[in-house]
C-alpha cells in the first residue's frame, strides 16, 4: 500500500474526510467529500429540497492535487487545533473533519457555523477562525475539481 500512497503524491500517509449537515423538514441533507489513500476523491451531496436528488461524484486525481491539498492543510496549521471549546453540534447540524498526514491523525466535530460572527462570539475564535478558513479552502479546491472533471465542455474545432 505504501506505493499507492507515495502515487497519491507525498509519500506518506494522507486522509481526509469533510462532512457538514443536519436533519430538518426536508430529510438529511448534507454535503460531504473525502481524499482517498489511493487518490480517489469521493463527493456527495444531498438535498431534498424541491426534491432535489443525491449529487454522487468520484474521481481519481493526480499527486500534484493531493500534495496541493496537503499544502492547504499544512499552510492552515489545523493540526495544532483542539475541538474542545468549540459549539457542539445541535438542532442546526454539524461538522466533521477528519485528517490523516502521515503519522498526525485529527478528528474535529462542531456545530454549522454560520458566519464569522458565531467564530468570533465562541469559546475559541482563534482555532475555530482556522477550521472555518480552511474548510471554505477545501470546499473551493474541491467544487473546482468536481466542476473541472465533469463539466468541461468540448473544444470545437
Amino acid at each position: 500500500m505504501a506505493g499507492n500512497n507515495e502515487a497519491a503524491g507525498g509519500g506518506e500517509e494522507f486522509y481526509l474526510r469533510y462532512y457538514v449537515g443536519h436533519k430538518g423538514k426536508f430529510g438529511h441533507e448534507f454535503l460531504e467529500f473525502e481524499f482517498r489513500p489511493d487518490g480517489k476523491l469521493r463527493y456527495a451531496n444531498n438535498s431534498n429540497y424541491k426534491n432535489d436528488t443525491m449529487i454522487r461524484k468520484e474521481l481519481f486525481v493526480t499527486p500534484a492535487v493531493i500534495r496541493e491539498c496537503r499544502r492547504i492543510i499544512a499552510d492552515s496549521e489545523i493540526m495544532k487545533e483542539d475541538d474542545n471549546n468549540w459549539p457542539e453540534p445541535d438542532r442546526v447540524g454539524r461538522q466533521e473533519l477528519e485528517i490523516v498526514m502521515g503519522n498526525e491523525h485529527i478528528s474535529f466535530t462542531t456545530s454549522k457555523i454560520g458566519s464569522l460572527v458565531d467564530v468570533q462570539s465562541s469559546k475559541d475564535p482563534e482555532g475555530l477562525r482556522i477550521f472555518y478558513y480552511l474548510v471554505q479552502d477545501l470546499k473551493c479546491f474541491v467544487f473546482s475539481l468536481i466542476s473541472l472533471h465533469f463539466k468541461i465542455k468540448p473544444i470545437q474545432s
